[in-house]
């Protein structure tokens, strides 16, 4: 199976040995970030420094001045962490080391972009606005985030692109000192505090038939049992139709999913546009459609019928490749996501058998995450682990 491993610019640049270390694992691949969210990381190896601090969500290379000219929201440039052509650099390490390079591109998930632009965020339905999430309804954050898709993908020498969080951020996020636990959400609590009441999204649900004011003084009522802790919040869909009643539950969801959907087709679009011929798109993507994160919600078949592929969380288990594979669809990429840092949950010890595992549920080829932030014992676990998945 071919297999990438993630790495951010400044796990490579300044460390003459990264590019041929991540090569000696046996992968074939690497995924470089180039666009990516605010993010605190370590580089256990990196002979200049321990920690990096990216502080905001920013582009790892020049932006096009052209392109952003005038524009609003346009691309933050990186700070210290990631100077000047810091993807274009450890690109060229890692091409050398004899490593085929795609993109690792982030979208939807700015913090900086929501606290300098709070109208351009989810709000919920309590009038709490999600900085880190921005509302991917709005006309002039779709333009961004379409451009930005093209622009950060289509880098020289890039062979393909993965975008990350490529539809609707809600409340779960790994926030710094995140305090959100405190009551169990569940699956479709977090639905309903995920909902967006931004005046475009107000609009929408009102073209499905539904006052926004009613539905907002809706969800607070059906979450009033839940912060009480006395109704459960999960059962996955049908729990949602359960506390908000099944037709305002399903006028949000038709809203929402249309949404998703529109914007990940013009995504791909556009970066198809950009690219050379041959050039794979992949989505991070989770196959339950209302689902929020950086593994974008979609529906199997639709996005399968977008992209080339799609890349699957599979550290808890390979169950969520099974509604793609279901599809049928040939020669689509389907990607299991392993993490092989152990002070991450995960576990490079068991890389073969869970790489097999992951085959059979349909897994066309893997992504390591994360070789920049593993161990040298965790880098030297996952290359028994390629090896033994190779005898298999």
């Amino acid at each position: 199976m071919k297999t990438s491993a993630f790495l951010y610019p400044w796990d490579v640049n300044g460390d003459p040995d990264a590019a041929a270390r991540v090569a000696g694992t046996g992968v074939a691949q690497a995924t470089l970030a180039a666009a990516y969210h605010s993010t605190r990381a370590l580089t256990p190896r990196h002979p200049r420094h321990r920690v990096v601090t990216a502080e905001y969500a920013a582009v790892l290379y020049p932006p096009d001045t052209a392109r952003w000219e005038g524009r609003d929201p346009r691309p933050y440039e990186a700070g210290d962490w990631a100077p000047g052509d810091a993807y274009g650099e450890a690109a060229a390490a890692l091409a050398d080391a004899g490593l085929e390079v795609h993109t690792w591109v982030v979208l939807a998930h700015n913090s900086r972009l929501g606290a300098e632009r709070p109208h351009t965020s989810v709000v919920n339905a309590y009038g709490d606005r999600y900085p880190w999430a921005p509302c991917i309804a709005q006309p002039a954050t779709r333009a961004y985030l379409t451009d930005l898709a093209a622009e950060a993908a289509v880098r020289p020498g890039a062979r393909g692109t993965e975008l990350e969080s490529l539809g609707w951020y809600g409340l779960a996020h790994l926030h710094a000192h995140d305090k959100t636990g405190g009551v169990g959400l569940g699956d479709a609590g977090q639905y309903l505090m995920s909902l967006c009441f931004c005046p475009h999204c107000r609009e929408g649900y009102g073209e499905q038939g539904v006052d926004a004011d009613a539905l907002a003084a809706g969800v607070r009522a059906a979450l009033e049992p839940v912060w009480r802790g006395t109704a459960p919040s999960d059962g996955g869909w049908a729990g949602v139709e359960k506390l908000l009643g099944e037709a305002p539950a399903n006028a949000t969801r038709a809203w929402r999913d249309e949404t998703a959907r529109t914007l990940q087709e013009a995504a791909v679009t556009a970066v198809r546009a950009a690219a050379p011929d041959d050039f794979q798109v992949l989505l991070h993507a989770d196959p339950v459609s209302y689902h929020c994160g950086a593994n974008a919600g979609v529906d199997p078949a639709h996005i399968l019928s977008v992209a080339d592929g799609v890349v699957v969380p599979c550290t808890g288990g390979a169950g969520l490749l099974t509604p793609f594979a279901e599809q049928g669809r040939a020669g689509a990429v389907l990607a299991a996501n392993l993490t092989v840092v152990s002070g991450m949950g995960g576990r490079p010890d068991t890389l073969a058998a869970d790489a097999a595992h992951a085959r059979e549920r349909g897994a066309t080829e893997l992504r390591l995450y994360h070789a920049g932030l593993a161990s040298d014992a965790d880098l030297e676990a996952v290359r028994a682990g390629l090896e033994g998945l190779a005898g298999r």
